[in-house]
C-alpha cells in the first residue's frame, strides 16, 4: 500500500472508528463500506472532518449485486457507491452503503452534502429504483416519466415492455407492445486458416 493510502486508511480509522464496517484496498485504491444508518453522517464528516477533506463528489451510481459471482453472492443486492474526491490532501476514496431492504431500497440523501449529488441520485433512482430520503426533487432523469420499470436492474427484460414512436395519423406519440421478436444470434467464427480465402 503507498504511503498516501496508508495514512488515509489510518485517518479514517481513527476519524470513523466503528462507523467503518468494511476498508479494502484493491488495485491502488480505497474503498469504504458503511452501513445504511450510517451514511449520510459518515459523509457530512468524510466532508468536513480536517484530516480528511473530500471536497469533491465525483460521481455516484446504483449496483444491482443480484446476479454477481453468478449468483453465488449472498448478500444485500442494491448497493450505492460513491466516488470523492480531496483536492486539498491529494486522495481518493470509494465510498459503497447497500440498501437494507431488497424489496424497497432505500438510503439517505446526500445532496445536503454535496450539491452534485443531485442528478446521481435521480439517475440511480430512475434506472435502479433506489430511493433517497430527504431528496427534494427525486423523479425519473433518463426514461420517459411514464416508463414501467428500472431498467438497470438484472431482472429487468432485455427488450422491455413498450416501445414508443410518433404516430402520423394521430400526430403525436404513441406506446405499444414491442414488437420486436427475440432471438439467438450467433457470431460467426472466423477461422485464420480459412481467412481472407486463402
Amino acid at each position: 500500500m503507498s504511503l498516501n493510502l496508508e495514512t488515509l486508511a489510518q485517518q479514517l480509522g481513527a476519524v470513523l472508528g466503528e462507523r467503518v464496517a468494511k476498508l479494502d484496498n484493491a488495485l491502488g485504491e480505497l474503498t469504504l463500506t458503511v452501513r445504511a444508518a450510517d451514511y449520510a453522517e459518515v459523509a457530512r464528516t468524510l466532508r468536513d472532518h480536517a484530516e480528511l477533506k473530500f471536497e469533491q463528489l465525483q460521481d455516484l451510481c446504483g449496483v444491482d449485486y443480484s446476479t454477481y459471482r453468478e449468483g453465488a453472492y449472498e448478500g444485500p443486492r442494491f448497493a450505492v457507491v460513491s466516488h470523492l474526491l480531496s483536492v486539498s490532501k491529494n486522495w481518493r476514496l470509494r465510498l459503497v452503503v447497500f440498501c437494507a431492504d431488497d424489496d424497497y431500497p432505500c438510503v439517505a440523501s446526500i445532496t445536503e452534502v454535496w450539491n452534485s449529488a443531485n442528478w446521481f441520485e435521480r439517475e440511480a433512482f430512475d434506472l435502479y429504483g433506489i430511493i433517497f430520503e430527504g431528496h427534494n426533487d427525486l423523479r425519473r432523469i433518463l426514461t420517459d416519466y411514464g416508463f414501467i420499470g428500472h431498467p438497470m436492474r438484472k431482472d429487468f427484460p432485455v427488450s422491455g415492455h413498450v416501445e414508443m414512436r410518433y404516430d402520423a395519423e394521430q400526430k403525436r406519440v404513441v406506446y405499444q407492445p414491442v414488437t420486436i421478436e427475440p432471438r439467438e444470434i450467433t457470431p460467426r467464427i472466423i477461422r485464420e486458416d480459412k481467412y481472407g480465402g486463402l
